[in-house]
């Protein structure tokens, strides 16, 4: 084969028919000619990163040393789920269902679930350092373990504090029997 064909051969495009996410290295089979289907072929990702491209995602082939049979998939693009119109600078997690995490130019980080839930596995302390507040807008909150408030000061939990107040009594001094009122003094409890 000569150089200038080899050189022709470097760089191939094609879709991704069948993927194998099994193996320490994704295996994909990529159609590039309606005859050619290439059986086998590596897929290269980033560190840190790794995806599923749907079937009929568009495929960039590196051939090794112009090898036609030898190669690896080194970028792939599905159409149809591909975010677009990001501003200079912004950059986009997403999947091919709609969710994505959005590092925007102006708006912080914007996380987009598409109605499905988000959990946080394995943590043994989770930290919000927010500089003006934490706001959560929900029909309901939940949580299955206690609720400390001033938690650097009085460390005492939702309980304790419910437990204080049903226990709680008044002291009424001077009640005289009959139809008057009688207003009670402060609670007995320190707290």
């Amino acid at each position: 084969m000569n150089l200038l064909h080899r050189i022709r051969n470097l760089f191939g495009r094609g879709r991704i028919t069948l993927v194998n996410d099994s193996g320490t290295i994704q295996v994909v089979q990529v159609k590039t000619t309606d005859s050619d289907v290439s059986d086998e072929r590596i897929r290269m990702a980033e560190f840190g990163f790794t995806s599923y491209p749907p079937d009929g995602s568009e495929a960039l082939l590196l051939h090794i040393a112009g090898n036609r049979y030898d190669g690896a998939v080194v970028a792939t693009n599905h159409q149809p789920s591909r975010p677009t119109g990001l501003q200079s600078g912004e950059s986009m997690l997403y999947s091919q269902d709609g969710k994505h995490v959005y590092l925007t130019a102006d708006g912080g980080i914007v996380i987009n679930a598409n109605s499905q839930p988000v959990t946080v596995n394995g943590a043994t302390t989770v930290t919000i350092n927010a500089a003006t507040k934490v706001r959560m807008v929900t029909p309901r909150l939940e949580c299955t373990g206690d609720i400390v408030d001033n938690c650097d000061t009085t460390g005492r939990s939702m309980v304790a504090d419910r437990q204080i107040y049903d226990g709680h009594n008044h002291a009424v001094t001077g009640v005289q029997p009959g139809s008057g009122t009688v207003t009670s003094n402060a609670p007995s409890q320190p707290e």
